[in-house]
């Protein structure tokens, strides 16, 4: 796997950020460059990358934006500039998770034939970290498979992404354009994992390459797991609802009924989460505050999409 970028966003979680870089050292494949994109922290962050950098490891570069563009504007940054480096491949990864020393070689046997994949997750505590990996586009909602999806192979097709370890080719993200930063926060990354499932196949593979080191509190339903959340989370939930919808309506998969059926599901999820896991009902309010923005992107007769993005003068297109 040449020239892998790993792309890092981060807010306030310095001591996250210094466990991180910290493992990249620690791995037998090093990545050719980590890119850390800064949410205009305020804590002490910058000197912790600049800690880092001095030390022995991968080449850092780091952008410490102007305002707090959340982790889809901090990833759509990340990824425009790893691009404009020449990147070949793109790691991208939440600043609460570490990765594991075998993890570039777990990932590189599966690329001559896929070029988006996402790899297995450890929790805090050790075991694997439950995932929901597939996206149901006539209700605009990402369900949990209700099985267990190596049983017969390695390789489990899926059409989500995750911020937490997605590999993916570079062609594929020029193809696709960049994260999409008007989410914010919440749905950029089961999108972006969507998008690419447009192009080519987008697959979660049976190795364990992230341990996640911010402990949640969850709710273990069996077929579905409940984290804990905020009201900025809540609030953001239901108003990407609008640009989801956007996103389908441009690919002529959205279903007025089918996606309103999706978004009562979608509110009636989280009033269980604040039930169960908050244990309390504060944090309505967010929900309907979300929910009466969604109406007003989903109105949005002039709303595009991302653009592709040029490749560089010289370079080839690449596989997909």
């Amino acid at each position: 796997m040449e020239n892998l970028f790993a792309v890092v966003v981060t807010y306030n979680r310095a001591d996250f950020l210094h466990n991180l870089l910290d493992s990249y050292t620690r791995l037998s494949t090093a990545a050719a460059r980590i890119l850390v994109v800064d949410n205009a922290s305020t804590d002490h962050t910058a000197e912790v990358v600049a800690r880092a950098s001095a030390a022995a490891g991968p080449p850092i570069q780091y952008e410490r934006l102007e305002h707090n563009a959340g982790g889809a504007g901090g990833f759509s940054r990340g990824v425009e500039l790893a691009l404009e480096a020449g990147a070949e491949w793109l790691w991208l990864m939440d600043d609460d998770v570490e990765v594991l020393p075998g993890a570039v070689e777990a990932l590189d046997k599966f690329t001559p034939g896929y070029s988006c994949m996402i790899g297995r997750r450890y929790d805090a505590n050790g075991k694997p970290f439950f995932w929901q990996h597939h996206f149901v586009e006539s209700l605009g909602i990402f369900l949990p498979v209700s099985r267990d999806v190596f049983k017969h192979s390695d390789v489990f097709r899926t059409n989500v992404g995750n911020f937490e370890g997605m590999l993916m080719r570079a062609s594929v993200a020029r193809s696709i354009g960049l994260p999409d930063p008007r989410f914010f926060i919440t749905w950029d990354d089961l999108i972006y994992g969507w998008l690419a499932a447009q192009k080519t196949p987008v697959v979660y593979v049976n190795a364990f390459v992230i341990r996640k080191v911010r402990a949640q509190r969850q709710v273990d339903l069996g077929l579905r797991h409940l984290n804990d959340s905020s009201d900025l989370s809540r609030r953001y939930v239901m108003r990407n609802r609008g640009l989801v919808a956007q996103y389908l309506r441009a690919h002529g998969k959205y279903t007025r009924a089918g996606f309103a059926a999706g978004t009562a599901l979608t509110f009636l999820k989280e009033l269980v989460r604040l039930v169960l896991v908050e244990r309390t009902l504060r944090g309505a309010g967010a929900l309907w505050q979300g929910w009466r923005e969604s109406r007003s992107i989903l109105a949005d007769t002039g709303w595009q999409p991302m653009p592709a993005v040029p490749a560089l003068p010289g370079s080839g297109s690449g596989r997909d």
